[in-house]
Formats: structure tokens, sequence, C-alpha cells
């Protein structure tokens, strides 16, 4: 980091205790508590804050847009599905017997 040129955090922050902290934006400053100040300066004043969070942007470990098979479902979960149960063709035949018997076609 060149000395004309601020480190960037990405700052979160959190509505109400207990909830989620949510990302708000970000800021460039020296060093994580004047990050602090400058975050409560440009969202405290703007939303209501009980708690904020500051983070140093190389700090974060992201995915990357061209890996697009980290997010495809690995698992066959047809299992979850009634369609695949013997009970379910059971019922079926059961309705398709009394369809016959009735004369509906």
């Amino acid at each position: 980091m060149s000395d004309t040129q601020w480190q960037i955090f990405e700052v979160f922050h959190q509505q109400v205790r207990g909830e989620p902290h949510v990302y708000v934006g970000s800021v460039h400053a020296p060093d994580p508590e004047a990050a602090l100040i400058l975050a409560k300066e440009q969202y405290g004043r703007r939303q209501a804050s009980v708690s904020l969070w500051v983070v140093p942007e190389d700090a974060i470990t992201a995915t990357s847009y061209e890996d697009v098979d980290m997010f495809d479902h690995g698992t066959d979960k047809s299992y979850r599905e009634s369609f695949g149960y013997e009970t379910t063709k059971r019922i079926k035949s059961i309705v398709a017997d009394r369809t016959e018997s009735r004369g509906e076609a």
C-alpha cells in the first residue's frame, strides 16, 4: 500500500441487536480504527445501527464467477419426492382399478 492510497474496508452494520450484520458499502482508511470512525460517519448517520464491522477487502475470499460448477447440485435428491415410493405406485394402481371397475375411461 502506498502512502497516497489508503486501504479499502468493507462495512457491515447491524440495525437491531441479535439480527445479522448486512453489507452497506466500503470506506478507504489507513487502518481499522480509522475505518470504524469513517464507517460511522458515512453509514451510521443514515441508518440506525447498533454495531458496525469493518473488514479489510483483501481479507475476503470469494468464489470466481467462472467457477459455476461449484454451485451445481452434487447429489440426486429425488428420494425426497413421493413419486419414487411404492406407496405412490400402489395408490395409482388402486385408483386405476376403481376407475376401470366403474367403467370410466
